[in-house]
């Protein structure tokens, strides 16, 4: 199976900042809503995208289980950061493996499944109307206009533990599965989100008009979808469209590629002792473009690994590393560049560095820095008694 992630975000019209954010990594999709007052939202929704991102690139665990770890390490922050005390964010996530997708679900962001001009919804909404409703209290078209129809019986991170729906849902060629937050479903009907994808085929154009039509309708939210378009592999899931560069991104469901490395050479100089000096001439050329192919590989390699940085462990404390967290026949692609005195025996303590072992990415070394500053300011709140404490 192949597919094509389209995806989009909005502030909308009435909010002052975006707290929704979406994660597109590997096999996996999510859209997260954040709540929590100022900056709380973000922060709760960004943590939840960070910590389900790294520990999909590690393989670790089901969907649920590292949605379950996210839900801890945002409310250890919460804990931790008097700032963003309460914060919490909804969390949809979907993993796509070959014909089959797996869904992991808190809150009212919701996931639909598109397929033969039909929308479908896959989640339910964690919330108190929705819970009316199914208790008989409420009829769906009444839960649609409640006045508390907003309110969240369940959030990932106001809880040290959350339950998390799961379920498998079926892919066929041809289906397009939807992830949005509330922002679009608040704003746009159903019937109405199910013509946009009828009449739209192009996935990105899709995402954009159902963004613009939600702030057209009065975009007091804000408003995340992703769109992932299946198809045969090799097959463009609309032709007409073919891979232009609004298609979206294009990814297969293998998982993320492997880590680039040196060129592998594969001359051989052949031949008989006798007329060396035309043997040497004949062979000179593809083994002078086999050693420049070699040179180049690692030249590249070298320029990779400097631009790379994570945090991770040297000598039993927290440390900033530039190349990545790995070995090739012996080789270490890494080298420490600051270590520092956290322990990381404390840091493993709080869920969000649970993993300190296996490296936190970063995006360059103040990024690396920034991280290791605040595990710094987390263990110094956790080593701080809470006001009114014994």
């Amino acid at each position: 199976m192949r597919a094509r992630v389209a995806a989009a975000t909005d502030i909308g019209h009435v909010r002052e900042q975006n707290e929704d954010r979406y994660l597109v990594a590997g096999p996996v999709v999510a859209v997260a809503d954040g709540m929590g007052g100022h900056l709380g939202g973000e922060v709760a929704a960004s943590l939840a995208v960070q910590v389900l991102e790294r520990l999909t690139d590690q393989g670790r665990g089901s969907l649920a289980d590292r949605v379950r770890e996210a839900n801890r390490a945002v409310f250890e922050r919460s804990m931790l950061d008097r700032s963003v005390t309460g914060m919490g964010t909804t969390l949809t996530a979907a993993e796509l493996h070959g014909d089959r997708a797996r869904l992991a679900h808190v809150g009212d962001s919701r996931a639909y499944l598109f397929r033969d001009g039909a929308l479908n919804r896959l989640t339910e909404d964690h919330t108190l109307v929705q819970r009316m409703v199914r208790e008989g209290e409420l009829t769906p078209a009444e839960a649609e206009r409640h006045p508390h129809r907003n309110i969240l019986t369940r959030v990932v991170g106001v809880e040290p533990d959350v339950e998390v729906d799961e379920m498998d849902v079926e892919l066929r060629p041809g289906d397009r599965l939807l992830l949005c937050s509330d922002g679009l479903t608040t704003m746009l009907p159903d019937d109405r989100i199910a013509a946009i994808l009828r009449e739209e085929r192009d996935p990105q154009a899709a995402v954009d008009l159902l963004v613009a039509e939600a702030n057209a309708a009065g975009g007091v939210d804000n408003v995340t979808v992703v769109l992932v378009d299946l198809s045969e592999d090799g097959e463009d899931p609309d032709p007409a469209t073919g891979a232009g560069a609004r298609a979206g991104r294009t990814t297969t469901l293998a998982g993320p590629p492997a880590p680039p490395g040196p060129a592998p050479s594969r001359a051989r100089a052949v031949g008989r002792p006798a007329g060396r000096a035309r043997a040497v001439a004949r062979i000179g050329v593809p083994v002078a473009a086999a050693l420049g192919a070699l040179v180049v590989g690692l030249v590249g390699l070298r320029l990779y690994l400097d631009s790379q940085w994570y945090v991770g462990v040297a000598d039993g404390h927290v440390a900033v590393y530039r190349g990545i967290p790995a070995e090739v026949a012996g080789f270490r692609l890494h080298r420490v560049v600051t270590e520092t005195e956290i322990p990381a025996d404390r840091a493993r303590e709080l869920a969000l560095y649970r993993d300190l072992d296996e490296g936190i990415t970063a995006a360059d070394r103040d990024e690396a820095e920034a991280i290791v500053e605040q595990i710094r300011a987390d263990l110094a709140r956790l080593a701080t008694p809470a006001p009114g404490a014994p």
